[in-house]
Parts: structure tokens; sequence; C-alpha cells
């Protein structure tokens, strides 16, 4: 080390002519010791693989520091050497996929005012440029910022240009001035009271109202002109009686007023009568004596029949545009009224075939029923399509009274408490009962586990209310005591669903029967409730099922196959 030291206190010095190309010289400073030099340049100067600046270099992907770095060590750039092969774009400083993200603050309600402005409009100002420094710099439909000034949806709905743009009322606030003060019913002044369509456009509304008088329905329907066919050659006996007299050699007392003592299940087809060319909506017995059978077809004609002797059809009722929907005779039978999808009721003298008044609400009827006392046969009820009740009166052909509470076309209206009430069911699934004359229903029946009852018959007895309810059960309710539902007396069996099928009972009481759905008639027993029958009727749905009144196992049934069958 100390030849090291003498070497380097040597100075070099060129002799080209004795071509020596360098030599040592003495120590110019003896006096410093060996070991002063040796500590002054111990180490030699070279880079050292730690930083020397002092800084904790931290990694990219830290995503905790455990202590506080100074702004020197958190922004200090990455460490290493540079990637010569990264493009000017990717060796930029990166927050996001995309590039770098500065935080700024946006107000929120510029920003919605700036971005609905430009849905609206189509301008707004340019957010790339910062306002603060320059003028207001706006992008998007230049003709539509110079119409509306440059003014954001918020200024435009702003209560200023709501306030100018008001109507003004002409003014005359004098009370003293009797004639003239407006007050506050004053006129707009630009109002016009009286508004006429111009001549153009009362052309294109004439020539759109003829369109639609060609097109559309007449508004008054002329109800169709009513006919009669007799079918037998003498309407008149050798008595000079017609056939609405009960004949008296049948074996039967047709004028008895007792039922049969025993009643006995039918078990053949004595007779069919054919005749509609559609199904069979209701059958009626003649009252008291039951020797005709009034039938109503979906052929929108009307037919009675002979029940005994030939078993002929005798007159029939043509005078409905659509199918006949009820049917129902007086108290003694001479005259019955019908009513149809067309509209309208009518009533009809039995012998002859007069349509002596037709009445329309303008709604459908759904069912129509005489009142049964003597004194009040002047007066029909019907139950409409438009949820109501209709009281007519056929002297005068007014309506004098409406029953309008139910929810639902009215489907059924059976009399019950001698005559004094009457049940009403609907498509509501309530079941009504009222006093007569009195429009509000002082007893409803409603229930969650009810169904729509689109049949109803009161027994002979008048006692019990048997109704045909949609979920293939027959449910009967005391009609005297407060109308209670009977659970034990439930008849099921049968399938019904979506059909008013209607209930009969037999005179005696002893049997409750109906037709269902597939045809098929079924007997039960009244008391025990047990199925004693089940013989399939028509090929179609077996619609309406009647005991004769007077005979111990006659029963006659009609189906939507058109035909009524006689049974014994």
């Amino acid at each position: 080390m100390a030849g090291i030291l003498r070497l380097k206190d040597y100075e070099s010095s060129s002799d080209e002519e004795e071509g020596i190309n360098a030599h040592l010289l003495p120590i110019k400073n003896p006096e410093i010791s060996i070991s002063q030099s040796i500590a002054l340049v111990a180490a030699p100067e070279v880079v050292s693989n730690e930083d020397s600046s002092g800084l904790r270099h931290i990694d990219a992907n830290t995503k905790e520091l455990k202590y506080n770095p100074k702004h020197d060590e958190l922004f200090a750039p990455y460490v290493g050497p540079v990637n010569p092969y990264k493009t000017a774009q990717s060796s930029q400083k990166k927050n996001t996929l995309c590039g770098f993200v500065e935080p700024a603050h946006v107000n929120s309600f510029q920003f919605d005012n700036q971005r609905k402005t430009f849905t609206s409009y189509g301008f707004a100002l340019d957010p790339s440029v910062d306002n603060g420094s320059q003028p207001d710099t706006f992008i998007g439909d230049v003709k539509l910022l110079e119409e509306n000034k440059g003014k954001t949806v918020f200024e435009t709905n702003s209560v200023v240009e709501k306030k100018k743009k008001k109507r003004k009322r002409e003014v005359n606030e004098d009370p003293a001035d009797i004639d003239g003060y407006l007050g506050p019913w004053a006129k707009y002044k630009d109002e016009e009271t009286v508004s006429r369509p111009s001549e153009e456009e009362q052309k294109v509304l004439d020539e759109i109202l003829a369109k639609r008088n060609k097109s559309g329905k007449q508004v008054d329907e002329k109800p169709l002109e009513e006919k009669t066919t007799l079918h037998i050659k003498d309407a008149y006996d050798y008595q000079n009686r017609s056939f609405l007299h009960p004949p008296q050699d049948v074996g039967v007392n047709l004028k008895s007023e007792e039922p049969p003592e025993k009643c006995f299940l039918p078990k053949k087809l004595i007779h069919t009568w054919a005749g509609h060319t559609k199904g069979i909506a209701a059958i009626r017995w003649f009252p008291k004596f039951a020797h005709l059978i009034l039938s109503a077809g979906m052929d929108c004609k009307i037919k009675i029949w002979e029940v005994y002797k030939e078993r002929r059809c005798i007159r029939t009722y043509t005078g409905h545009k659509q199918a006949v929907r009820d049917i129902c005779f007086n108290n003694d039978g001479k005259e019955f009224l019908s009513c149809g999808y067309d509209r309208y009721c009518k009533l009809w003298d039995t012998e002859t075939g007069e349509c002596k008044a037709r009445f329309t609400s303008r709604k459908v009827p759904y069912c129509v029923k005489f009142h049964p006392e003597e004194d009040k046969q002047h007066l029909f009820v019907a139950g409409t399509s438009d949820k109501k009740i209709v009281c007519w009166d056929i002297r005068s052909g007014d309506i004098i009274q409406e029953y309008d509470r139910h929810l639902g076309p009215v489907n059924t209206i059976t009399f019950i408490d001698q005559n004094r009430r009457f049940v009403s069911t609907s498509d509501d699934k309530s079941l009504r009962v009222w006093e007569w004359d009195v429009p509000v229903d002082f007893k409803y029946i409603a229930d969650p586990s009810m169904h729509s009852m689109p049949a109803v018959t009161l027994s002979p007895n008048g006692k019990w209310l048997a109704c045909q309810s949609m979920d293939n059960k027959i449910c009967v309710f005391n009609a005297l005591n407060r109308m209670k539902f009977i659970r034990k007396k439930t008849f099921t069996g049968h399938m019904v669903a979506g059909y008013a099928c209607g209930i009969d009972f037999s005179p005696e009481m002893s049997y409750i029967t109906c037709g269902d759905a597939d045809g098929k008639v079924y007997i039960w027993d009244w008391r025990s409730t047990k199925l004693y029958s089940k013989f399939k009727a028509h090929d179609d749905v077996c619609i309406n099922v009647l005991w004769h009144p007077h005979e111990t196992s006659k029963l006659a049934t009609a189906g939507w196959d058109g035909v009524i069958k006689y049974w014994d």
C-alpha cells in the first residue's frame, strides 16, 4: 500500500530525447504520514448497490402502508431500468384501463341540468373546457342554442318564465259597477267562447261521420216484426174451447190442488218433442194444469207443445232477433213474457200468438218474472246485464222501480215469503233478499267460499230455496228462517260448472232433480241427500228438468241438442 502511495506522489514527465516515456519523481511532501493518506482515500469511488438518497421505495402493488411516508417517497419514480419496447402511450402513468383519471368535484344539480338540456334542446356547455377561466363554450345544435339564447332546462321552466307565459284576464274589480263587475269570473283576453271548425275541417268531419253511419250499427234498432204460426187444424174444439183448456179424459185430475201422495223414479223415455233447430234455453209448464209445455230456443223461437194425447206442437211464436233467454207465464197462463239477447222483453198472448207489448232498457235481460200476486199481475221484474233489477208496469210500459245494488249481471229472481219478498242472485257471487218495492236489499249473503248461483228454485212448500252453485253443488237455504244456509243439505255428484242447469222438486218433495253438462239427469233423495238415480238424457247439456205437478213419475227434460224429452 505504501508503494502505491509513493507512486501517486511522483510526477510524470516526458523525455523524448532519452527515449524514456515516464519516470517517477521523489515525494513532494514527505511530512505527510502514510497512515494519514491511507485514512483519507481508504475507499475507491464506486457506485453502491444500495440507494444512498435515504428514500424508502414503495412497491406499486402495495395496498397498505404501515408508516407515514413523505411526499418524496410517495411520488418517487419507479426503481429499475426503463422498458425500451414500451410505446409512449403505454408508458404513461395510468390508474384505470383507459388512462389517468383525476378526481374533480362536479355539482350534481349542474350536471343534471346540462344533461337534460342536451337531451331536450341538443346543446350544453362543453365539459372539456374550464369555464372559470374562459368564456362559455357550447357543443351541440347551434340553431337551437341561438333560439333559446343559451338558456338551460331549469331556466326555461323557471317560475319567472311561467309567470311571463301566464294568460291575462280582463280586469274590472269595481264592485260598484253592477253590470260590468267581473271579479274572479273574468274571461281571458285571448279566450274564444264560441269555437267552430274551419271549412276544411268541417269537410273532413262530415266525411268521417258519413263513413261511421255507413259502417256502424244503427242507434235505434227496430224490433223484429212478431209472427205466429198455428200448427194444428182446429184452434177450438166442438165446444169452442181453445187448446188452453185442460183435457179431462187423460186419466189424471189436472185440476187437483193437492200433489200426489207418493212419487217414483222415472225409468224410461216415453216421448220426444223435436222442432227447435238449435238448443233449448228454458221450458215451463202451463200454470196449475201442466197440460202444455212452453219452450224457448236459441233459434229465436218460442213453441208450445201438448203434453197429453197426440203431443203435437201447437203454436210457434217468432219475434226475437237473437236467442231467447227466459220465459214466464202469468197466473192464468193466458199471457207469457219472453226475454232475449236482442235486449227486448215481449208480452205475448198465449192463445192468439199476438205480441201485446215490448219493453227494453237497452240492456240484455237475463231473467223475467211476473209478480205472483193476483192484484199485481200487471207488474213484472227483469234482471239485466247492467247489474239492475228493473220493474215494469205493463199498462203504461214504464219502469216504475229499479233495484240497483248488485255488482254483476243478475241471473235469477225468485219470490218467497208469500210473495212479499224476492231473492236475486248475480255473477258477483252474492245472494240478496229484497222487500217488494223497496230498492235496498235488507239481506246480503256473500262468503269467500261461495260461487255464482245461476239457477234457483223454491220448494213446493215455500220453505226451502235450492241454488245451483258453480262449484258442482246444490246449496239449500231456509227461505223462512232468515235465509239460513243449511250445510247438511248439499247435493253433489253432478258437473254443472259454467252452465245454468235448472233444479226442480218432486210435487210431494221426496226428490230433487237437475241436469248436468254431460246431458245426464240426477235425482237425489231430499231427506238423506243420497243420489238415487242417474241416467243419460241428452247428447248435449241438459239445461232444464221439470217434474210434472200432477203425475207420480213424469219428468220433462230439455237440452242443448234441441229436443224435449218426456220420461216415466
